[in-house]
């Protein structure tokens, strides 16, 4: 069973522990100058679940300071059946600043995991996983399209170098990969389990996957990703 929400919380952070409300309140003193300040929240507060750094900022203003720093690796889902995996992974792709995520298949999805975090997150629709592909294969910088499943001749990830520009694609919760996205795939990885069950679940593989490449590739010297 769920913990309610304690009165005066954000319907998103229930925990029973810590401030009692989320965010800040209005701006004290004389307001900022800039476009990327909004006047309704500098005049109301900014109860959003955002970084310090972009406390009172516009959304637009936030889409577009991210866009310049945004890293070289995309996830794609297949969404056949509707998965409730795709919220999440778009909220840990917004965490690791993901280039793209990309839908394939089902056009609609539940947006109730990414907790209003696919308004910051580029989020990409694909009939079809040959759609995928050739978006992909035709940016400027071509990216590989890498599969994440426990298949047979499938590369680890644990001991593989992992591309910089790479899109990651997972299969349905259960199924994994569908027969088309395998035939696709520029190649497979696999991620290493220790355990009895046969897989993990897409969004927990997801994560491991996106912050594979964070170790790889991200820039760690930067004091501003380690907000704890």
């Amino acid at each position: 069973m769920s913990t309610p929400a304690e009165p005066g919380r954000a319907p998103y952070d229930p925990m029973p522990h810590g401030p009692a409300e989320v965010g800040v309140g209005p701006w004290e003193g004389p307001w900022p100058e800039g476009p990327q300040w909004d006047p309704e929240l500098l005049r109301d507060g900014d109860r959003r679940n955002v970084v310090d750094r972009y406390r009172y900022w516009r959304l637009e203003a936030i889409v577009a300071d991210l866009d310049t720093r945004r890293h070289g690796f995309h996830v794609a889902i297949e969404n056949w059946q509707h998965d409730f995996n795709i919220g999440t992974i778009v909220r840990t792709a917004n965490a690791f600043l993901a280039a793209e995520v990309h839908v394939v298949g089902n056009r609609r999805w539940n947006r109730r995991g990414a907790m209003v975090t696919d308004r910051y997150q580029h989020v990409r629709h694909h009939p079809s996983v040959p759609d995928l592909a050739a978006y992909l294969h035709g940016l400027e910088r071509p990216v590989r399209l890498l599969g994440i499943d426990n298949l047979p001749g499938s590369a680890h990830l644990e001991t593989t170098a992992v591309p910089h520009d790479v899109c990651f694609l997972f299969g349905q919760e259960g199924p994994g990969l569908s027969e088309q996205a395998r035939a696709v795939c520029d190649g497979t990885f696999s991620i290493a389990q220790f355990g009895s069950t046969r897989s993990i679940n897409a969004s927990s593989a997801a994560a491991i996957a996106m912050h594979a490449w964070v170790r790889t590739h991200a820039d760690l010297g930067d004091a501003q990703v380690w907000r704890g």
